[in-house]
């Protein structure tokens, strides 16, 4: 095997341990409980790059916070990122202590701020878990959210927002954060936002994604047929990609319902298109896409993407812009 192949091959490394600690706690004024945190990384290296993960909604108790996404969550931390996983005030492990607060039910804005409020806080969470001090790379920041958490995720990657209850349009961009990616986000309003659904969450509908200027992979399944919000179709979920400017690339997943295959969780009843074969090609790509936009001439997506989107059995296909 030549130097150049095996670089290629190998390009996001071995996978190492994940040494995963929660909760860090996070005191945050104004908010109605404390904001606690997972943070999952590999037992060895330096340097590490960021990602934020958001969760989604869904009707599981506990897979909608720190607790859930571990398919991805692991594999990501084992191939060289620090993973950290808010508890969103949308969890329904918190639903019988802020039912009624300001900003129930969706906490659009709670959900960007709480983003905000870790990458404040990094060298608190980096004192706090053990053996993880000094090892972060606080200018490699990615942001990564499922469903709901896709929502949270374009807002905080530039997108703006038409404010339901005042009619302004805010922004909460967070520079830091340098490429995204969107799982099954929710797509356009307007006429399209038709569903059953679209009365209760008419935040869903508010997002305007032309402004969302950074980097990003936005992933839809190509099964994804969300009628509760929108009778589009599956192409709802590609609106990320299609209504935002670039650099932005679309993988569509073949055969991938909202739950991707079982990303929320290891073996979850709920999921209604388990397939553990798809969730690993997704950890590999989402991890590739990422690494290769925080380290400019890598080639880990090039690989990934020749490895399992081409050929006779491709997980899906890419297109960029």
């Amino acid at each position: 095997m030549s130097t150049s192949t095996a670089t290629r091959a190998d390009a996001l490394g071995t996978p190492a341990p994940v040494l995963s600690f929660s909760p860090v706690v996070l005191s945050v004024p104004g908010r109605p409980v404390d904001l606690q945190v997972r943070v999952s990384v590999p037992a060895t290296g330096t340097g590490l790059p960021v990602i934020l993960l958001s969760h989604g909604h869904g009707p599981s108790n506990s897979l909608s916070s720190l607790n859930g996404y571990a398919p991805l969550a692991n594999y990501w931390a084992a191939h060289g990122f620090a993973v950290v996983q808010p508890t969103h005030l949308t969890s329904r492990t918190l639903s019988h202590l802020v039912a009624d607060a300001p900003g129930a039910p969706d906490f659009w804005r709670s959900r960007a701020e709480d983003m905000t409020h870790i990458l404040d806080r990094l060298d608190v969470i980096e004192g706090t878990v053990p053996q993880l001090a000094g090892r972060i790379d606080q200018t490699k920041v990615a942001l990564a959210g499922h469903s709901l958490g896709g929502f949270t995720a374009a807002l905080l990657l530039g997108a703006g927002l038409n404010d339901p209850a005042t009619g302004n349009v805010v922004h909460l961009v967070d520079p830091r954060i340098k490429a995204g990616v969107l799982l099954a986000a929710p797509g356009r309003g307007g006429e399209a936002l038709n569903g059953p659904m679209a009365e209760q969450w008419p935040i869903i509908g508010a997002v305007d994604f032309s402004t969302m200027t950074a980097p990003a992979l936005v992933v839809a399944g190509d099964k994804d047929d969300s009628r509760h919000f929108t009778d589009m179709g599956p192409d709802w979920h590609a609106d990320p990609y299609t209504l935002a400017p670039g650099p932005k690339t679309l993988l569509t997943l073949f055969d991938a319902e909202h739950g991707l295959g079982g990303i929320a969780g290891y073996d979850a009843a709920e999921n209604t298109d388990e397939n553990p074969v798809r969730v690993a090609a997704l950890a590999r790509l989402t991890a590739a896409y990422l690494r290769t936009r925080l380290h400019p001439g890598s080639l880990a997506w090039q690989t990934a993407c020749e490895e399992l989107t081409t050929g006779t059995d491709p997980v899906g296909r890419v297109e960029s812009k």
